[in-house]
């Protein structure tokens, strides 16, 4: 497939049929992988009692995706920059395939974590291959724009879809179930991959910086198991405290060694942008910002209101629907106002839905929950293409890999650190109230939404401040003479 002829942005750009197939091929497989994040979620009292898991080691099921699926995203995004995109897409297809089905037949608790381990290995290696070859199968302009807003909004989709779904399936079937749906889909992916898509990789492969990779890996595996034990063990435990600790002195290890190799596994470079590294920090703060937003909503909604996990699981139906229509909306809404207007005025919409959920109480304020998440949705979804747009831009094809990893590991980051940090700010607010009750509850998912309307708000400062397109084109006009054309696909 070869690169057509971009329309204006205020043009419609239409997708061939192939192209189509490739949206769904690629975004295809971010949904599967976000689905698959969350939806065991509702599932685990129901995993913990079949397998015989201690109530304390069910986070284990969780937290073992999310170490190596946001722990190996920058050095597998380099991977496929090297050794070609779409054979590491479909080893780690493969991968997957087979680690969710060994995970839907687990015998015993280490069989199931063991799976999940592999599952988040195999995310870490699909996620960046699959997003540089949707950025590199689309010109940069209005074809990638709507092409990174339909995989925006089926990411969103698959996460919010998966709470509800695992509770459905559980409750039909079983929680093996919602393993086993990934089986199918992943067979399909891996056929049609080498059919749809033409492999792409740097002319040039130089070897791999190891010890980069070494020091980048253990530093954000440590990072990330810190800020999952702190949901736990709270942040003052010597676990989370050593974890953080330990991570902090290998990523800084990292920085002194990319700046002294050869050939870099990361090019400093590329992290003195701005558009990468002020867009990365507005998409981890949105992504962290909508996942502690979900988990006070939750609480309000069992803890206050007395909600079943189902029925809490599908009053996110309006939140899923709207971040949806965000997605399908963002290219043109790209179109009409530019993607840095498009990025602050997402932040700020998202912002306002989050504060307005300080106002909800223990006898009413449902209809205020469905109005607000479902604006503040669509926001965060205008949030993530305009942010995905703008990390991702003005770089060559062959640092695609290397863009789109940085991009999914502040999105990683940012999934991971939400929960722990807002269910901190809300269980002081609890303790404030004086105790765990309706009322004290609801004292806390106030203090949350708060502190994650005033994140949102910051983030949209920096957004103005930062990546006002002048400011960011005279910074990075020696950086942009260096692009290349995009790659035939």
């Amino acid at each position: 497939m070869t690169s057509e002829s971009v329309t204006p942005m205020t043009g419609k750009t239409p997708f061939t049929t192939r192209q189509w197939l490739i949206i769904a091929l690629l975004c295809g497989a971010q949904f599967m992988l976000a689905l698959d994040f969350s939806i065991l979620s509702v599932a685990l009292p129901a995993l913990g009692e079949d397998l015989g898991f201690k109530l304390s080691d069910l986070q284990w099921v969780v937290t073992a995706f999310a170490l190596p699926s946001g722990g190996l995203l920058l050095l597998f995004g380099r991977v496929a920059d090297l050794y070609g995109r779409r054979n590491w897409f479909i080893v780690g297809m493969t991968l997957f395939t087979v680690a969710s089905l060994a995970g839907g037949l687990a015998p015993t608790p280490g069989f199931l974590l063991a799976a999940r381990a592999a599952q988040g290995v195999a995310a870490a290696m699909l996620t960046p291959a699959a997003m540089s070859l949707l950025t590199t199968s689309f010109a940069e302009g209005p074809q990638r724009d709507r092409a990174l807003g339909i995989n925006g909004a089926l990411l969103s989709l698959g996460f919010l879809s998966g709470v509800v779904l695992g509770g459905v399936i559980t409750d039909f079937t079983s929680w093996r179930v919602t393993l086993f749906i990934s089986v199918p889909v992943g067979v399909l992916a891996v056929i049609a991959a080498p059919i749809l898509i033409k492999e792409s990789r740097n002319e040039e492969t130089p070897r791999l910086d190891l010890l980069g990779a070494v020091t980048v890996t253990g530093g954000l595996l440590s990072v990330i198991f810190g800020i999952t034990s702190a949901e736990r063990n709270g942040w003052s435990s010597t676990t989370t405290l050593v974890s953080l600790a330990a991570g902090l002195v290998l990523l800084i290890a990292f920085f002194a060694i990319e700046s002294r190799v050869s050939a870099p596994l990361v090019d400093l470079k590329v992290l003195r942008r701005r558009t990468v590294s002020w867009g990365n920090t507005t998409g981890l703060i949105t992504f962290a910002m909508m996942t502690g937003m979900v988990f006070l909503l939750t609480l309000y909604m069992q803890q206050v209101r007395g909600m079943s996990p189902l029925n809490a699981g599908f009053s996110f139906a309006s939140l899923g629907i709207a971040a949806v229509l965000g997605g399908a909306f963002a290219a043109k809404i790209i179109g009409a106002i530019g993607v840095h207007r498009a990025l602050v005025y997402g932040l700020l919409l998202q912002a306002v839905s989050t504060a307005s959920l300080f106002f909800l109480d223990a006898a009413q304020g449902m209809p205020l929950l469905l109005i607000a998440t479902a604006t503040g949705g669509f926001g965060h979804l205008l949030a993530v293409v305009g942010y995905m747009i703008t990390a991702t831009s003005g770089l060559p094809d062959r640092e695609q890999g290397l863009a789109t990893g940085l991009a999914y590991t502040g999105q990683q980051l940012g999934v991971t650190v939400g929960t722990p940090v807002l269910a901190t700010v809300a269980a002081a607010g609890i303790e404030s109230a004086g105790g765990s009750g309706p009322a004290a509850v609801l004292n806390g998912v106030q203090n949350g939404v708060l502190i994650a309307a005033g994140a949102l708000l910051l983030a949209a400062v920096a957004a103005i401040a930062f990546l006002r397109p002048g400011r960011t084109a005279a910074a990075e006009a020696p950086a942009a003479e260096h692009r290349v054309p995009v790659e035939a696909s």
